[in-house]
């Protein structure tokens, strides 16, 4: 056998995979949790530029809201 099938599964930015949604928010990197509140309170819109660096977002650079009137 590989030494691939023994080894701890880790994603690329150095957190383990979560099965749960609560383990997941748990494992997120402090910077993609802000990201993830951002977009939520944004509700609708674009994100044009976002810079991310090993893995983690770093930096929204131009960010537009739309409005919906219907």
């Amino acid at each position: 056998m590989s030494e691939r099938n023994h080894a701890a599964e880790t994603n690329r930015n150095g957190t383990s995979p979560c099965k749960s949604g609560q383990d997941a928010a748990a494992s997120l990197h402090p910077a993609w949790m802000a990201f993830v509140r951002y977009c939520q309170q944004m509700g609708h819109g674009e994100i044009e530029r976002l810079k991310i660096q090993d893995g983690i977002p770093v930096l929204v650079e131009v960010s537009r809201q739309k409005i919906k009137f219907s």
